[in-house]
């Protein structure tokens, strides 16, 4: 059986797993928002930094990319990778994904995604909403094991641009950020 994995953060530049195929495409009902803690790639558990997770909007959709696994070695491997690597994302979800904007059936359906939820049971480390301007601070401040938390948001907002996607939030984001490093010069 084919596994899809959806990637619609670090997982667009840096898959990090032995895939068949990658497509460009898209997830209904959700967007992409800057509300997850990171405490062990992009921040520390003093200070987190912050990375995507999809949050329900009804009406909206999230561009991204979905990886298509064939061999059984594959799956294996890409599932225990992305166990650790996604660990602080306390939901597995099943989703339909779509190439075509006009098409009123998936490309896909059941490709794997990864989602942080609002429950601080089972994710202490989600931040939730603030605005551009906080968030960014925190972006700017934050940066962890794998690097700073500012590269996460310039790369993510490339690849997006890579894929030819365009998303309000992560523009708006990157440009206060890069605001904000240019007044601490």
């Amino acid at each position: 059986m084919v596994m899809w994995v959806f990637g619609y953060g670090s997982l667009i530049w840096r898959a990090g797993f032995h895939y068949d195929e990658r497509v460009v495409g898209f997830t209904k009902g959700y967007r992409r928002v800057f509300y997850q803690g990171s405490t062990d790639h992009r921040g520390t558990p003093e200070f987190p930094g912050r990375t995507v997770t999809l949050e329900p909007a009804e009406g909206e959709i999230c561009w991204g990319v979905a990886y298509k696994i064939l061999k059984k070695e594959d799956k294996e491997a890409a599932l225990k990778y992305l166990e650790v690597r996604e660990k602080q994302y306390d939901k597995k979800e099943y989703i339909d994904f779509y190439t075509d904007p006009n098409a009123t059936s998936p490309a896909v359906s059941g490709v794997l995604v990864y989602i942080a939820t609002p429950d601080k049971k089972s994710n202490v480390n989600y931040l939730g909403p603030a605005s551009v301007e906080d968030i960014a601070r925190q972006i700017v401040q934050a940066e962890g094991p794998a690097g700073p938390n500012r590269d996460y948001v310039f790369n993510l907002e490339k690849a997006l641009l890579q894929i030819e996607c365009k998303d309000e939030h992560v523009t708006d984001l990157a440009n206060e950020v890069r605001r904000i490093l240019a007044e601490e010069r």
